[in-house]
This record gives structure tokens, sequence and C-alpha cells, in this order.
């Protein structure tokens, strides 16, 4: 295997064992779908706006994905998103601000992936001035 896709394989969280595990963790898509956009109402209107509109090109992106693992995959990395916005918020904060990524994460990732990010960083440049 190449090194990259190692890497790619290995910054991906890890998938229950078994499916029962896995439906035991998960929402449905869309309790979930509904419940991450209720939990962006914490969010500053710059950052919930963007949020929203990932959520929903997300969510419509894979609608029509029969893989089950791809599904499970998709549901799990929400649900983690969700847990971590709910118990940051739940410590107390009225807005959550996000939170910096470290080093490890950045490793794994590809590319590209550094690629879009350092795109993203630019585009949202003027929004954390104010």
């Amino acid at each position: 295997m190449y090194p990259s896709l190692l890497r790619r394989a290995s910054a991906s969280a890890p998938l229950p064992l078994s499916l029962q595990q896995a439906s035991a963790q998960l929402i449905p898509p869309i309790p979930l779908y509904r419940r991450l956009l209720r939990i962006h109402r914490h969010l500053t209107p710059e950052m919930r706006f963007m949020g929203d509109s990932y959520i929903k090109s997300e969510f419509r992106l894979t609608r029509k994905t029969d893989n089950p693992l791809h599904i499970i995959a998709f549901l799990s990395q929400w649900k983690v998103y969700l847990d971590q916005l709910q118990s940051d918020l739940g410590l107390g904060e009225k807005v959550w601000r996000g939170r910096r990524l470290n080093m490890d994460g950045l490793e794994k990732m590809s590319a590209e992936q550094v690629g879009q990010l350092y795109e993203l960083m630019h585009a949202t440049k003027n929004v954390w001035k104010r």
C-alpha cells in the first residue's frame, strides 16, 4: 500500500466491529440532520450560515448512497461532530468559537485536503477580523 493511502486510512475513525454496535451508536439520518441544525443555533451567525449550508449540501450529496459502510462512516462522523459541539457547549460557553487543529490531524491530511484548508482560511479571513 502507498504511504498516502495508509495515512488516509488511519485518518478516518475506526468503524464499529459489528452492525449491531454501529446501530446502537448511530442516530438515523433525519433526526441527526435536525439535531445538527439545532445545535448550530449556538454558533455565531457567520459560522451558523457556513455550517448549515455545509451540512445541507453533504446530506444532499450522500442521500443516494447505497453502500452501508459509507452510510455508517458518514453518520458516525457527523455524530462525533455533534457530540463535540454538545460537550463544548455543555461546559458553559454561550457561543462555540471553534478549536485549533493539532499537528497530528494536519499530518494525516492529504495534499488536496491541506490545499482546501488553506483556501478556506483565506476565504474566512475577513470574517474572523471582526
